[in-house]
């Protein structure tokens, strides 16, 4: 897509602003939305996730000064830390900071479990795998309860699962 400004570089550069109900759309080269100051703000190239992802922190409504004094035992981020930076330190932030980012989160990405990407040539294993523990840790319940009937079906379950996969 070439510049809307110039029509002779590509078009880097592309917003939406709305404004009562009046959508307008600018598709700029780097060049001619620094020149002309297209951008009522500062848009620093190369573009920061972190920077937008604070700004939406920031946005935030405060839990009673509680968020400010939250720490990861693993690694010392504090959350006001988090804020400038956002960033976690280490996989334990996302557990101590759950409550104060699960909105935030679920916002950004549509749901609050981190649900990652599998390689192609594997997910029907990984996908048999999970199933396979999820239905262990149904099997312990199934077996706490005494309902042997179900504790049998689980395991024949397993074990087609596992003969699918080729481990036994």
């Amino acid at each position: 897509m070439l510049c809307d400004k110039c029509n002779k570089n590509t078009a880097t550069i592309h917003f939406t602003k709305i404004i009562n109900n009046h959508v307008e759309e600018r598709h700029l080269c780097e060049t001619c939305a620094k020149e002309n100051n297209y951008l009522d703000f500062t848009f620093e190239v190369p573009f920061s996730f972190e920077k937008l992802f604070t700004g939406l922190i920031d946005s935030m409504p405060e839990d009673s000064g509680k968020r400010r004094v939250v720490a990861c035992p693993k690694c010392g981020l504090t959350y006001k830390k988090f804020q400038e930076v956002g960033k976690f330190g280490c996989a334990k932030c996302y557990e101590v900071f759950e409550r104060n980012i699960s909105s935030l989160l679920k916002g950004i990405h549509g749901h609050n479990t981190h649900q990652g990407k599998v390689p192609i040539n594997t997910k029907d294993k990984i996908v048999q795998k999970k199933a396979i523990e999820s239905l262990k840790l149904e099997l312990e319940k199934s077996i706490e309860k005494e309902d042997f009937e179900r504790a049998a079906y689980l395991r024949d379950e397993i074990n087609r699962l596992k003969e699918k996969l080729g481990e036994i």
